[in-house]
């Protein structure tokens, strides 16, 4: 019981409302940004400038197709995988300091858009194509792009900023 209130103590805080309210903002601009895309854009790209265009492709593997799998038991154990991730990363939100509970939560934003969309679409839509000449690189979509800045923005705090 002891166990449970202090549970209870550290979940139910103002501070992590905030949190929540990253997450939340977050996951609503990647939705608001692939509705539109699906809606306005889906077999048609759209060229921003010769190294920017919106072209829809559905992702099935993880960030930046990695993984991509047709068979059912490994999109579903991949699925499986980063929604555990993800419940772990709310709890170090939950356990951390305010800088790495922000990062976190800007992280988990982006995972829960990509992690709707399998849920939803079995697939994720990412539409943001950079390229130079016949050079691709991955196309992504806004929730990677979120992910990516928790991550590298993370990363750069092991290298700059000590822990006692």
């Amino acid at each position: 019981m002891i166990y449970l209130e202090e549970i209870q103590s550290k979940v139910i805080k103002r501070e992590n409302l905030y949190y929540l309210i990253i997450v939340l903002i977050i996951f609503s601009i990647d939705r608001i940004s692939k509705i539109e895309i699906i809606k306005n854009f889906g077999e048609n790209p759209f060229y921003i400038n010769d190294y920017i265009n919106f072209d829809l492709v559905w992702n099935t593997g993880i960030g930046f197709g990695l993984l991509s799998s047709y068979s059912s038991l490994v999109y579903n154990l991949i699925t499986l995988i980063i929604g555990l991730v993800i419940l772990y990363l709310f709890y170090i939100v939950i356990n951390s300091g305010k800088f790495d509970s922000t990062v976190f939560s800007i992280i988990i934003g982006g995972a829960i858009g990509n992690f709707y969309d399998r849920l939803i679409f079995n697939a994720v839509p990412d539409f943001i194509d950079i390229h130079y000449k016949n050079f691709h690189w991955f196309t992504f979509n806004l929730a990677d792009i979120f992910i990516t800045i928790g991550i590298i923005t993370f990363i750069m705090k092991g290298f700059f900023i000590k822990s006692n």
